[in-house]
């Protein structure tokens, strides 16, 4: 039985997982996460499918991302020595303008996804460095990468692009969205289990350290929040959001700050973290209920109900909304700030059925369903590898199951 490894590499952490490959959808073995890399009290957690623990054996400070990927497949060969790792599956946050679907990885490919790291600083080189450290760990396995831009391509164009001159459109200044690969997930599981809701208008809202939200019609992206960087939208939990770029032209002049000091202002201490002045943890900010915190708060909830009526707009009207991501799946009182007081805007939200973190949050009565759905992003990633194992045993005249089936 062979298997799927899925790679999510960011700049403190690799989330992994392992999948066995079969005749329909990949099934997860085991998932985990490398957290802290670069800092003395890394660690390794790990669980199985059915919920066991999966320890690490050999603790201690991790380096980079070759040796978390390291220390993440020898667990993995420990607690799984039938592991056959057919292909790598890894999430790479930026595409560029016009990778619309996963892709092969070979040496030659990752060397053009470098151009794109001064457009995702904090994310591009990581992705690339595991994808690298992947090729050498299997070098006789699949390597696929799944864009988190992608999902994106199919913007119109006023969607895409900046009122710049259009060199600037020309040299990849534009609109290219992110949190594709969850998006990708919500709009595939729409399509099995609420087909009508998929052919519909819908947004979607990933909401976690990292936030944006997503307008889909049929399944397609429209509009999104986050723009030519992952800075841009709503407020996350060290990021700005929204931002008047004279605030950048202030910072520069008046406050006589760098830009990789602007840059560590808006990526690292900006966001839920800079307005509560306390963290960014959703959980504690909720329980904290300092007048920070409170304001923080407010101020994340009142931006996605903000972006909730411009998406709409961009809709022409409004089906649905799911919430996902950490803090979309699991925060009754996000979701009851955001939709709680909507009637006028055809949103009754019920809430019973949001304090149980239920699958359908609205009333039967109300016009725009709203929906909670946990993401699923590695399981894309796997499902894009065993496509690919699946073309190239075609492609050979090999007998192979159809992996989608």
């Amino acid at each position: 039985m062979t298997h799927v490894i899925t790679l999510n590499a960011g700049s403190s952490s690799l989330k992994f997982g392992l999948f066995k490959l079969g005749v329909n959808d990949p099934a997860l073995v085991c998932s985990g996460l490398v957290d802290r890399i670069g800092m003395p009290d890394a660690q390794v957690e790990a669980e199985t499918a059915d919920g066991n623990h999966v320890t690490d054996d050999a603790p201690g400070p991790i380096a980079d991302q070759a040796e978390a990927l390291e220390r993440a497949l020898n667990m993995l060969e420990r607690h799984f020595p039938e592991m056959v790792v057919s292909a790598v599956g890894h999430r790479i946050v930026h595409g560029g303008a016009e990778i619309d679907t996963p892709q092969p990885l070979t040496p030659q490919m990752l060397k053009a996804l470098e151009k794109f790291s001064p457009f995702a600083p904090l994310h591009q080189p990581h992705n690339i460095s595991g994808a690298r450290a992947a090729m050498e760990r299997f070098p006789d396995a699949a390597q696929i990468a799944c864009f988190d831009t992608a999902f994106h391509r199919s913007h119109p164009w006023v969607n895409d692009v900046f009122a710049l001159p259009r060199e600037f459109y020309d040299k990849g200044v534009r609109r290219y969205g992110f949190h594709g690969v969850s998006y990708d997930y919500i709009s595939g599981h729409l399509a099995e289990t609420a087909p009508l809701l998929h052919a519909g208008r819908v947004v979607v809202a990933h909401l976690g350290n990292g936030a944006s939200m997503c307008a889909m019609v049929n399944g397609r992206s429209v509009g999104s929040t986050m723009g030519f960087s992952a800075l841009d939208g709503l407020p996350m939990g060290t990021r700005c959001g929204q931002l008047d770029p004279g605030v950048v032209l202030y910072l520069m002049d008046q406050e006589g700050m760098s830009a990789d000091e602007i840059a560590d202002l808006l990526y690292n201490k900006s966001g839920l973290l800079g307005l509560s002045g306390m963290g960014n943890d959703m959980r504690v900010l909720e329980q904290a209920d300092t007048r920070e915190s409170r304001q923080a708060i407010n101020y994340f909830t009142f931006r996605i109900r903000r972006e909730l009526g411009a998406l709409t707009a961009v809709l022409g009207g409004l089906d649905a909304v799911v919430f996902t991501g950490g803090i979309g799946e699991n925060s009754r009182l996000i979701r009851d700030r955001v939709c709680g007081d909507m009637g006028w805007f055809g949103i009754e939200l019920d809430p019973d059925a949001n304090a149980d973190n239920s699958r359908i949050i609205s009333t039967d009565l109300s016009r725009v369903c709203v929906m909670v759905i946990p993401t699923n992003e590695e399981l894309v990633i796997a499902r894009a590898a065993a496509d690919l194992l699946h073309n190239r045993g075609s492609a050979a005249g090999q007998p192979i199951h159809n992996l989608r089936a």
